[in-house]
């Protein structure tokens, strides 16, 4: 019994070691690209770095984690770009060994290996590597309520009842999506003995009350703030008349091909189609009900009005794990192999990529790149502004604008405020920083859109000083335009 031990421990080191050497490599490349990177941060990327500014229990438009993330970085190394990003890649390296973690429970050591090498490599994973966003946080803790539950029902334990609440509480905290592990566990439920059996015995009550009490600081923040949070979701799903568009739908389905990869998509969608038609054996249907409810969901309402390609996250440690273990097991070793090929020569892309950001050309398909660089750009040119004048206050009327403009003048004291052109805010600069009396004169108003009337009228002195065409990209640049503004008076 001691041998088969010792044999069985020597058996799961030989394919952890080199997990932990690929992961660390995979890592040390990410990290190092980061480094090398000249793109700014994007508008998200600059909001959550803001946010990290300013803790709070929520903000208008996510959970709170993202901000206590940047927060967490950003005091270890710095406010840099890479600094900001730093933990993507560090927490998709601890989601990958949570999903060896996981898969090691339902498949063979070998099997637990490639699931975890897979996902490291997905073009979807490569890309998110390069941002600091709110999937990072949400797959990482999707992927430990995954290994929880996988747990739960393979033995009944209290104790992963216990960390399946505190990973879905956590996920709560990171972005709404986390919501999606309720229906995929209930399907499982449906389908399955064991999960029905696993949610018993109080153990269920148990996770649900200790994933509410971690959720419950943003809960009761959002309370506080009208669930403003909430109503942006609602928002952003936009269901509009006609409620059928098909061009949507396509977008999205070609999305999931290239965030999943197009050979791990059609293996996994073929296995689902299986599913249907013949008896598949529990892992399988585990793995099923934790991936493909959540891309039926955002099928639907890709038809209905419009899906982005990353609201699909979650569904990926699991469908990469079922791809994973169906081609090894039927032998399909040279499909496989081709797959990660293309997904390591995407990742290498992606890596080296930004580090020629401003010299590539603005092809239709890279018009991603116009809002990558620059910004730095517009900051210099603004800095230069409140250098002329001395002004009191800047104004904006944009969410990017004061997103960009708060990190990138970072360094300079002068107060930031945003226009409201609607009464009613619309995202937290104008939930925080709405213009107001207090703004010193004189103000200087930075815009992208020649200084509109709406706002001059409510100033009674008003200086137009042009634009400047800030560089960008190789063939294309940004016009910001400027206005001297003095003696606010709010609209009635």
């Amino acid at each position: 019994m001691q041998r088969q031990n010792a044999d069985a421990q020597r058996f799961q080191a030989d394919y952890f070691v080199p997990l932990l050497l690929w992961l660390g490599a995979l890592l040390a490349v990410r990290i190092a690209a980061l480094v090398a990177a000249r793109i700014d941060l994007v508008l998200d990327e600059a909001q959550y770095w803001t946010w990290s500014r300013e803790l709070a229990l929520g903000y208008f438009s996510k959970p709170p984690m993202i901000a206590w993330l940047v927060r967490g970085a950003t005091e270890i190394c710095g406010n840099g770009e890479a600094c900001v990003r730093a933990a993507s890649p560090v927490l998709y390296t601890v989601t990958a060994i949570l999903i060896y973690a996981a898969a090691r429970q339902l498949y063979s050591e070998r099997i637990a290996f490639w699931s975890a090498i897979v996902f490291a490599t997905l073009p979807g994973v490569s890309y998110s590597s390069m941002l600091i966003t709110t999937d990072v946080p949400l797959v990482l803790f999707w992927s430990l309520a995954l290994y929880a539950w996988i747990m739960l029902v393979k033995g009944g334990e209290m104790r992963f009842a216990v960390l399946l609440g505190v990973a879905v509480g956590l996920g709560l905290l990171s972005k709404q999506a986390m919501i999606y592990f309720v229906l995929c566990a209930t399907c499982h439920a449906i389908f399955s003995r064991d999960a029905r059996e696993a949610l018993r015995g109080g153990r269920g009550i148990v996770a649900a009350a200790i994933a509410l009490a971690f959720a419950a600081p943003m809960l009761i923040w959002n309370a506080q703030h009208d669930f403003v949070t909430f109503q942006h979701t609602a928002t952003n799903i936009g269901w509009k008349f006609p409620y059928v568009h098909p061009l949507a739908l396509l977008d999205y389905v070609v999305v999931q091909f290239g965030v999943f990869g197009p050979i791990l998509m059609a293996v996994y969608l073929r296995t689902a189609f299986r599913a249907f038609r013949e008896k598949q054996s529990d892992d399988k249907i585990l793995l099923l009900t934790f991936s493909l409810p959540v891309l039926a969901l955002l099928l639907i309402q890709s038809l209905l009005s419009r899906a982005h390609g990353n609201w699909t996250a979650v569904a990926y440690p699991a469908a990469t794990t079922l791809a994973t273990a169906v081609m090894i097991e039927l032998g399909r070793l040279l499909l496989f192999r081709i797959s990660l090929a293309l997904h390591l020569a995407v990742a290498a892309l992606i890596a080296i990529a930004p580090a020629f950001a401003p010299q590539l050309p603005s092809f239709e398909r890279l018009q991603f790149l116009s809002r990558v660089v620059g910004w730095r750009g517009v900051a210099d040119t603004v800095r230069t502004k409140l250098a002329e004048d001395h002004y009191g206050s800047i104004l904006v009327d944009s969410r990017e604008m004061a997103a960009e403009l708060l990190y990138y003048l970072r360094d300079n004291p002068t107060p930031l405020y945003v226009w409201l052109y609607d009464p009613k805010p619309t995202n937290q600069y104008e939930l925080t920083r709405a213009m107001n009396q207090d703004a010193a004169d004189p103000v200087l108003f930075v815009t992208q859109r020649k200084c509109p009337s709406q706002v001059l009228s409510s100033f009674a002195e008003v200086e137009r000083l042009g634009s400047v065409d800030v560089p960008m990209v190789k063939d294309k640049s940004r016009a910001i335009f400027f206005c001297r503004l003095a003696k606010y008076q709010a609209p009635q």
